[in-house]
């Protein structure tokens, strides 16, 4: 009986203790999907308002091109957890890939979206080209580089580095597609020195033609968008010999296929094959076998060759004759500055809405799962990213605003800050987009959650139109010679921004405080600081390498990591400056306060992760304790304002990705 009594008091533990797990089970709830704007704070800011500080007067441009896009099944219409999202279907070969780019712009064409391209004048007309062009790249970027290479490249080309004779044959048929541009300025053996790319044209006045010719392999045309399957026509660009003098580099018009598709004599062409991205771009390499061209095929707006060969310009020095070419292509650089910002507006407003709606872990027993964008940690990787984000968009807009008001005389401002907002805006891209991909976990490795796809897409931009490292370079040159120039003059410095070294240097605090890192006064005080003293420590070890009998190449190549330094100030002073510019224009109330958050948040990262502010002493040990600190705090003050803030990015929900909305359901076996 002993025996018997111990066996069931034993199997009715069992039984007690499988009733209690049973009751465990039937009472934990399923993970279920709540829209973020249930449990989400209604916005206390007119997020309209907000919305047109960021695309101005070219709202109803961009909408009217989401909406043309939205209405096609070319774009891949397809349903997930209830809403229907648009995306390339990136599983499709690189042929059918680069086909349906192509259907596309076709369409676009067809419902009039690029009617009156060149006819528009003015800045007005400027800025509907970028919206334009900034649209189409939300939902694809191959689309928008495709676009971006036949209007912005080939016909920026056609339009400012031509004259009225270019204008007359070819702005028509460009508009129409019945000329399909290309731009073939790299090569295999040059890049981002233009000066040192080796085809070479000669003029042949018997007959009133110009040749060009493909000398050695290192001169094949590389990269070059459009060439490897659709291009009819490319902008060259090439050596001028003139009676066995270079004249250095020219542009000409060359046609490279004919009206059937087949590519013309004299040329070869051969495709440049897969690439980790934008495979809806046919890249192309062009190689020219003596091809011949008329004359007046030459770009004369610089300079010209009369019909007996004598070589033409009011522009003596070839420096000078150099820039002047070139200045007109500064849109390339204005283009790609936009669309970072839109590619990662996707990205932010994909991993910020998942995580106002994805739970992970409890913090106390008993109690439900934490929301990710609750967590600190969480908190710190995507509301810095969400505040920087709001930054560079602003001082995108600066940018687009000088280069469409440009006259001679700003040309070098247009340069140097298209330059550094090329640089700065493609680098917090990319960054931005892993960020959120991690932040996203799996979900954010699948293609059609944008996240994680978006970053091989998007990573040519990094070198595209040159390469980052070497734009902060060229800053530091122009604001060197800026410095030595008024220095010459015995006058104070203008332009640039760089007014503020006129002025005695900014004391900063020897202890920070949260209300001091707030202040205005502070921000522009540290950040003009860092400028002015990198500006001297640049002007000095130049000045070293100088006294020393070297050459300005080689003081360039040695100085390069000061030279970095100060051009990444030069970019973050330029950046707190438009966004202040911006923020004076909000009345007081709660917009102008969301604003100031983001102001003081973008600061102090900046100030956080930039080792210059503690290599060079701007800040104390102690004080980047406290700037560390601060970080977190204005993490906490603008999660409220998370969801409001992304919304604000004015996105349609179709762009963005399932997981940004019901994740659950858009996983469920009827979705799949």
């Amino acid at each position: 009986m002993d025996r018997v009594n111990f066996r069931t008091q034993i199997l009715t533990r069992h039984l007690q203790t499988h009733q209690t797990t049973t009751d465990l089970l039937n009472t934990a709830p399923c993970v279920s999907y709540t829209p973020p704007e249930l449990s989400e704070p209604s916005p206390n800011f007119d997020t309209t308002s907000l919305r047109k500080l960021l695309d101005g007067q070219s709202v109803e441009d961009i909408d009217y091109i989401f909406n043309l896009m939205i209405q096609s099944n070319l774009f891949c219409p397809r349903e997930r957890g209830g809403k229907v999202f648009i995306a390339p279907d990136f599983n499709q070969s690189m042929e059918q890939q680069r086909e349906m780019t192509m259907r596309r712009i076709d369409y676009l064409r067809e419902k009039g979206a690029f009617d009156g391209w060149f006819d528009r004048k003015g800045p007005e007309g400027d800025l509907w080209r970028f919206a334009q062009a900034e649209s189409v790249s939300v939902f694809d970027h191959s689309l928008g580089i495709k676009l971006g290479v036949h209007f912005f490249l080939w016909g920026g080309a056609i339009r400012f580095m031509g004259t009225k004779r270019h204008h007359d044959k070819w702005y028509k048929p460009t508009e129409t597609y019945e000329v399909k541009g290309c731009f073939a300025m790299t090569e295999l053996g040059h890049g981002s020195n233009v000066r040192g790319i080796e085809t070479i044209t000669r003029y042949d006045a018997s007959t009133g033609e110009f040749i060009i010719n493909t000398p050695c392999e290192s001169a094949q045309k590389y990269w070059i968008g459009g060439a490897a399957n659709h291009a009819t026509h490319t902008v060259v660009f090439s050596q001028l010999e003139i009676s066995g003098v270079n004249q250095g580099v020219h542009a000409f018009i060359a046609q490279i296929r004919d009206e059937n598709g087949n590519v013309c004599p004299n040329i070869r062409i051969a495709d440049c094959g897969h690439k980790i991205g934008l495979n809806g771009v046919d890249n192309g390499r062009i190689w020219f076998d003596n091809l011949r061209i008329p004359r007046e095929n030459l770009l004369n707006s610089v300079a010209d060759v009369s019909p007996d060969g004598q070589y033409l310009s009011a522009i003596k020095d070839p420096d000078q004759r150099f820039a002047a070419f070139l200045a007109p292509l500064t849109s390339g650089r204005v283009t790609i500055a936009a669309s970072s910002m839109n590619t990662t507006k996707i990205g932010l407003a994909t991993a910020i809405r998942y995580s106002l709606s994805r739970r992970a872990f409890s913090i106390r027993p008993n109690e439900p799962e934490v929301l990710l964008l609750d967590y600190p940690s969480h908190q710190r990787r995507l509301l810095p990213l969400l505040a920087k984000t709001y930054a560079l968009s602003f001082a995108s807009n600066y940018l687009k605003m000088i280069y469409v008001k440009r006259t001679p005389e700003s040309i070098k401002t247009v340069h140097v800050v298209s330059s550094a907002l090329k640089a700065v805006l493609t680098w917090h891209c990319m960054r931005t987009l892993q960020e959120c991909r991690e932040a996203c976990g799996g979900q954010g490795i699948k293609t059609e959650n944008h996240v994680g796809h978006l970053k091989s897409e998007y990573d040519v931009q990094l070198t595209f139109e040159g390469d980052n490292n070497v734009l902060m370079q060229q800053i530091s040159k122009a604001l060197l010679a800026e410095f030595l120039a008024a220095k010459k003059r015995n006058k104070p410095i203008r332009g640039l921004g760089l007014e503020h070294l006129n002025k005695p240097a900014p004391i900063i605090p020897t202890h920070l405080t949260s209300s001091t890192l707030r202040t205005t006064q502070f921000q522009t005080d540290i950040f003009c600081l860092r400028e002015r003293d990198l500006l001297h420590r640049f002007v000095t070890e130049v000045s070293q390498y100088q006294s020393q009998g070297e050459s300005k190449e080689h003081i360039f190549t040695v100085t390069y990591q000061t030279a970095e330094d100060l051009g990444r100030a030069f970019s973050d002073r330029l950046i707190l400056q438009t966004y202040l510019d911006v923020e004076a224009t909000v009345p007081e109330g709660p917009l102008k306060s969301v604003l100031g958050l983001m102001r003081s948040m973008y600061t102090t990262i900046v100030l956080e992760e930039d080792a210059s502010f503690l290599r060079y002493g701007y800040l104390s040990t102690d004080n980047a304790a406290v700037v560390r600190k601060e970080v977190l705090k204005l993490c906490s003050e603008l999660r409220p304002h998370a969801l409001s803030l992304v919304s604000s990015f004015g996105i349609p929900d179709a762009f963005l990705a399932p997981i940004a909305f019901n994740w659950v359901d858009a996983n469920a076996w009827s979705s799949v």
